[in-house]
């Protein structure tokens, strides 16, 4: 999607709403990931964390508690007794500048589960993993982006 000109002393304000897969892990949480081009030319990134699950608020430093795992490694199973299995919010840009180039894609986080890696140790009964080899992951899923230009209409 492309946006064009803002309205004077206007953010952009976005409606996000992610819902679990009825067979998948809960989410663990909502980001806004925005990049743009300053008047210098220089690229910036910022990840917004936007939706927590399980009621969790940032702290006055910005940071936030893991959601944490409910992760069986040795059966190659999880539970869903940890996160939401919906998450909404409307979201404005609190960095808004009408004058940048910019864009704006959702990413959404799942809960910890088994990785592939657990899934074949279980499933060959095998023991003797290095411990190199990551048994977890948090699957994440991204939208396509949105793209704003103070040059369109």
């Amino acid at each position: 999607s492309d946006l064009g000109h803002a309205p004077k002393s206007k953010s952009p304000q976005f409606l996000i709403r992610a819902v679990k897969d009825p067979d998948g892990a809960n989410l663990d949480r909502v980001q806004v990931v925005k990049g743009w081009r300053d008047k210098n030319g220089e690229l910036h990134e910022k990840v917004y964390s936007v939706a927590l699950s399980d009621g969790r608020k940032k702290n006055k430093h910005g940071d936030i508690q893991p959601v944490g795992n409910t992760v069986n490694i040795k059966d190659a199973s999880y539970t869903n007794d940890i996160g939401d299995p919906e998450l909404s919010v409307v979201w404005t840009d609190p960095d808004f500048d009408k004058d940048e180039l910019a864009f704006y894609y959702v990413r959404v986080l799942e809960i910890p589960t088994p990785r592939w890696s657990a899934y074949d140790a279980k499933f060959f009964n095998t023991k003797d993993i290095p411990k190199e080899v990551p048994m977890i992951i948090q699957e994440r899923a991204y939208t396509s982006p949105i793209w704003y230009s103070p040059d369109q209409l």
